[in-house]
């Protein structure tokens, strides 16, 4: 279990923010301003959007990192990088903090949501995935609202009480956690949602049923725009998928080995090899 980590300098425990959405996204800030009640924050994100990215790292191109007053107001350390979200995690742990160790790891919290599938795509997670493999306790935030005007408000009691109990009771090792929020208006009622507790789910069995529509710019050149449609064939109701949609908090253990256990025994009794 991951309990026992170095002390912090000051005692606080030490704790390193990022995002996909950039670092100057409204949920990066209602994060940090929720983690700064619980310990020392420094914040490490890119520095335009890089949703979608999955884990991607960047290899062969140069990464810049530089200091952010974003966060000034909030007496928070920041810095912005050029890279992805996975990026920003590992020069936090190996550039910036040198000789600290970072007591949790959060990102987000992200504009929409990561439920389901959506996981694998995922910038926000993969921040949390990559503390995850450098042995961090670490929690990605969604907010399943894309709306422009999507209010974050509800989630800050709820990160609060979550990122604590991580901090307390720590997590098994190599596991980050998928927490996704209801959004706070329904788009149809126009009314409040109300959040009905906590579940500690399983992701949904669902996926994109994907198209590509061909379109033209204006020079008459065509080109290709990825669309779709969310199909859910999963009607349990042990999922992320119900659970958000359904009025409640979801909490999702991932962990980032990859291996299919069934299939090694598949393979082993039907296989001639």
């Amino acid at each position: 279990m991951q309990k026992e980590k170095e002390v912090s300098t000051n005692q606080r425990p030490l704790i390193l923010v990022s995002n996909d959405d950039g670092i100057t996204a409204k949920g990066i800030r209602q994060l940090v301003e929720v983690m700064t009640l619980l310990g020392e924050v420094i914040v490490v994100a890119p520095d335009s959007p890089q949703s979608g990215m999955g884990h991607a790292i960047t290899i062969h191109m140069p990464l810049k990192i530089r200091k952010s007053d974003v966060f000034k107001d909030l007496g928070v350390e920041a810095y912005e990088c050029s890279g992805t979200p996975a990026d920003c995690v590992k020069l936090a742990k190996f550039h910036i903090f040198q000789n600290r160790t970072p007591d949790l790891v959060v990102s987000g919290v992200n504009h929409g949501s990561n439920t389901s599938i959506s996981v694998l795509y995922s910038g926000t997670m993969s921040a949390a995935i990559e503390g995850a493999i450098e042995g961090l306790p670490s929690i990605g935030f969604s907010l399943c609202d894309y709306g422009e005007d999507a209010d974050f408000s509800h989630t800050r009691s709820h990160i609060f009480k979550i990122a604590e109990q991580t901090l307390k009771n720590g997590l098994p090792n190599n596991v980050a956690l998928n927490v996704n929020f209801p959004a706070r208006f329904d788009k149809e009622t126009e009314k409040e949602n109300e959040i009905k507790g906590t579940k500690v789910c399983r992701q949904a069995q669902a996926r994109w049923q994907e198209k590509f529509d061909l379109r033209t710019d204006p020079y008459g050149r065509e080109y290709l725009w990825l669309a779709g449609d969310f199909i859910n064939p999963d009607k349990g109701e042990d999922t992320d998928e119900w659970a958000v949609k359904n009025g409640y908090i979801s909490i999702v253990p991932c962990q980032f080995d990859m291996t299919a256990y069934h299939g090694i025994t598949h393979i082993n009794k039907e296989w001639e090899i």
